[in-house]
């Protein structure tokens, strides 16, 4: 049986998805939601396009970023984590860190989908 609050599975096909500038730093960040709290889901993804980007966040939900293009680093406490196409990064809640890309297009998985309504 399934819940009827959420969305049925579908195709969302990548040229009908919408970049929208993110917070302040829509200069340097751009992103897309394919599926998320609003669709009933506990996992939100979408993508990011990232320009001349460097953006200081903590993170308030569990995340893995996959880069198809360009290349990101993700600076941590830990140090900088550099990856380019087809590689991913874990990034755990509470994670304080820097986004870093001169341009890089990113799918970005985070649970829970609904982190802002906390």
């Amino acid at each position: 049986m399934s819940d009827p609050a959420v969305s049925p599975a579908c195709v969302v096909p990548f040229d009908k998805l919408a970049f929208t500038p993110r917070f302040e730093f829509g200069h340097m960040a751009k992103v897309t939601e394919v599926i998320g709290a609003g669709d009933g889901a506990q996992l939100g993804t979408g993508f990011g396009r990232f320009s001349n980007a460097e953006i200081p966040r903590t993170v308030k939900y569990e995340e893995v970023l996959l880069v198809l293009e360009g290349e990101l680093t993700v600076r941590t406490a830990e140090g900088d984590m550099v990856v380019g196409p087809q590689d991913c990064i874990w990034l755990p809640s509470g994670t304080e860190l820097t986004y870093i890309a001169e341009s890089a297009l990113v799918f970005y998985a985070i649970q829970p989908s609904n982190w802002a309504e906390g």
